[in-house]
């Protein structure tokens, strides 16, 4: 039996990645945007505060189990910058190419490029779960000035990874899917669901 799950999102890309794994413990994961559940407020300076948000949010509106992520980059000479505001880095409306320039040039000044994604998810049964199901992940790398590769999203292009000699818009989804913050911490989670 195959059981709803409300994903507090409408990336097309977290959707796919999350029915990929979640499919094979019978969940079917749809987007809130299916319920007509607008975005979330995401006030928090942490992202397991915000995740956890978001996915009451979304079960309250729905009154189905909901998921949750908040993720983003977090660069050590930037003090973890952007951190919990990857997405609008560079201010509204939200804009990939107007974040990486701001990352760009924020970094330009410092020597050391190491930073890291960083991601938690947090699954609720209700709006008023006692006890969320939270997982995360991390995946180091560093910040590179010229972007590479045409897949992923956000900051890939210039995220590289010195162990592969790519960025993480040059990986396969089946790569990244190994590799990646968000699929640590959604292996993680499949494990606690189980």
């Amino acid at each position: 039996m195959t059981q709803t799950l409300i994903l507090a999102s409408n990336n097309a890309g977290k959707l796919k990645e999350f029915n990929e794994l979640l499919s094979t413990i019978g969940f079917r994961v749809h987007p809130q945007g299916e319920f007509n559940v607008p975005e979330a407020d995401e006030p928090h300076a942490t992202f397991v505060e915000n995740a956890l948000e978001k996915a009451r949010h979304a079960a309250r509106l729905t009154g189905l189990p909901a998921l949750a992520d908040d993720s983003g980059v977090c660069v050590n000479a930037l003090g973890g910058a952007p951190g919990v505001y990857s997405a609008r880095y560079a201010g509204e409306p939200k804009s990939d190419a107007r974040n990486n320039a701001k990352l760009i040039a924020d970094l330009a000044a410092h020597a050391d490029k190491s930073a890291y994604y960083y991601c938690v998810l947090v699954y609720v049964r209700h709006a008023d779960d006692p006890q969320p199901v939270i997982a995360d992940g991390r995946w180091n790398g560093e910040i590179v000035a010229t972007p590479r590769g045409e897949g992923g999203f956000g900051y890939d292009p210039h995220f590289w990874l010195p162990a592969l000699g790519k960025c993480a818009a040059e990986l396969s989804a089946e790569q990244k899917n190994a590799l990646s913050h968000r699929g640590q911490a959604l292996r993680e989670l499949v494990e606690k669901l189980r």
